[in-house]
């Protein structure tokens, strides 16, 4: 089955398409399979029934035969060899003829059974009948030394051969006296012994691969057609955890595309007033901490022990930070943001001259990579959180670029002790901070959620992992459209 999995079209339509071709392709082949069966079976019950004519029209001849006295008999033979259209050949032999072995094929055994069993059933079971298929050019007649060819055209090329074809011949010897053999050879009448007959011929071939190919032709087109819209729909998901704005979804197509286009509107719709929502929270919330804050710490400053003055302020300026740092994770990640073409290279070069303006060492490595399509202030928050973790963590940072159609991958490697493998997933979490690393950023523990925020809003990702040498790498990857 593992083939078949390795073979198997990847795409809807692909797979639509294969099943309905080898739907198409099991309908021929059965229906062929019966048509195939049931004309052999009708061929074989129509030379069974020409056989037991023939054999009860030579058991006659046979009584005939023996019915008339000696000396009449050649008379009638030369009246029967006279009659032009007749397809037997008879005689009276002093001595059996050896027939030589013909191939023998199922309806030669219809022919040989049927006539052996009516012969036998009209003259008697213990009369003596030989019956068998015999070539034309081979044939014996009178005796074992005349062939059926030397014989004059009168005789035979009106009753038994059929030049250029050579259908067999059916050769019924049946003794009639001591010594004395009735030599009866015929044609059977029927198109199968006449000429080969396919039943599968290769006109019938050509034309059920020409019916298979137009309905390739045609289920592909219906299946192309019946996916467009899943396909529209597949892409406006894609473009949606991208950009939120999108325009909604065409509701057309079948029932079941229509339901899925409505669900799929309405879903876009919560999300987009969910963030709404979550926005003017958060401005309400700032908004209602900033005085209390502000009134709070008018009042520490008026206490009068020093020490308790300056926890609770302390304590204010956290809590400050922490309303700031949740205000600038809405604003960085805010999905209301434009997308626009973005030189990556250029943002990398002007955060790497701020940093080194800053007294940091940062090394940039790429080639210049084509524009991409992304909404650049989140692009730059991603960027510039990275940096400033790996030189806050890592005293120094190597950036390197890798550009493809499909994607862009951004490295960032700092030179500090790394992390262990559990924190590599939970620093995503918001104020998490890993055993003897504190954040020195104004957004402290939001920073790598930040990140990974913009990255999904752009279809990428953000993976953590250490260098063997020492570090951590920090991956951004980002499809292009």
């Amino acid at each position: 089955m593992s083939w078949i999995r390795r073979f198997w079209p990847k795409s809807l339509v692909g797979r639509l398409a294969s099943v309905l071709v080898l739907a198409i392709a099991a309908v021929q082949l059965i229906s062929s399979v019966i048509w195939m069966t049931q004309a052999r079976f009708a061929e074989e019950q129509e030379v069974s029934r020409m056989a037991e004519h023939m054999a009860l029209s030579m058991a006659s001849t046979v009584k005939f035969f023996n019915s008339l006295p000696v000396k009449y008999r050649h008379i009638v033979l030369d009246q029967l060899r006279n009659m032009g259209g007749s397809r037997f050949f008879v005689s009276i032999n002093k001595e059996l003829i050896l027939i030589n072995d013909y191939p023998e094929k199922r309806i030669h055994h219809i022919v040989i059974s049927e006539f052996n069993k009516v012969l036998r059933k009209e003259l008697g079971k213990n009369q003596r009948i030989i019956v068998k298929f015999s070539d034309p050019d081979t044939l014996h007649v009178f005796n074992n030394d005349v062939l059926l060819t030397d014989l004059p055209p009168r005789w035979t090329h009106h009753s038994l051969l059929m030049k250029p074809l050579s259908p067999p011949i059916l050769v019924t010897q049946i003794q009639v006296a001591e010594n004395e053999w009735l030599y009866v050879a015929a044609l059977i009448p029927h198109p199968s012994f006449i000429s080969e007959r396919e039943f599968l011929s290769t006109e019938r071939l050509i034309f059920l691969g020409l019916m298979l190919v137009v309905l390739l032709l045609v289920s592909f087109w219906v299946v192309t057609w019946l996916a467009k819209p899943l396909e529209r729909l597949s892409k406006a998901a894609e473009e949606l955890g991208r950009d939120l704005e999108q325009p909604p979804l065409p509701e057309e197509g079948s029932q079941e595309m229509v339901k899925a286009a409505k669900a799929f509107n309405a879903m876009q719709y919560r999300l987009q007033r969910y963030i709404d929502d979550r926005a003017r929270l958060f401005a309400t919330i700032s908004h209602d901490l900033k005085t209390p804050i502000t009134r709070m710490r008018l009042r520490a400053e008026m206490l009068a022990d020093d020490m308790q003055r300056e926890r609770f302020c302390q304590d204010l300026a956290d809590l400050d930070l922490m309303v700031k740092g949740a205000l600038q994770c809405v604003k960085d990640t805010d999905i209301h943001e434009n997308q626009v073409p973005i030189d990556i290279m250029a943002m990398l070069r002007r955060l790497k001259d701020d940093a080194s303006m800053a007294g940091h060492e940062v090394s940039l490595i790429g080639n210049n990579c084509k524009m991409f399509i992304g909404k650049p202030l989140a692009i730059k928050r991603a960027l510039t959180n990275l940096l400033d973790n790996a030189i806050a963590y890592g005293k120094r940072a190597e950036v390197s670029i890798i550009d493809s159609p499909q994607k862009l991958v951004i490295t960032i490697r700092d030179f500090g002790p790394g992390l262990q493998l559990g924190d590599l997933e939970k620093v995503f979490e918001p104020y998490y901070r890993s055993q003897g690393n504190v954040s020195k950023s104004g957004i402290r523990g939001l920073g790598l959620g930040i990140v990974r925020s913009i990255a999904r809003a752009h279809g990428g990702e953000i993976i953590l992992k250490n260098h063997p040498e020492g570090g951590l790498i920090a991956e951004l990857t980002l499809p292009r459209q």
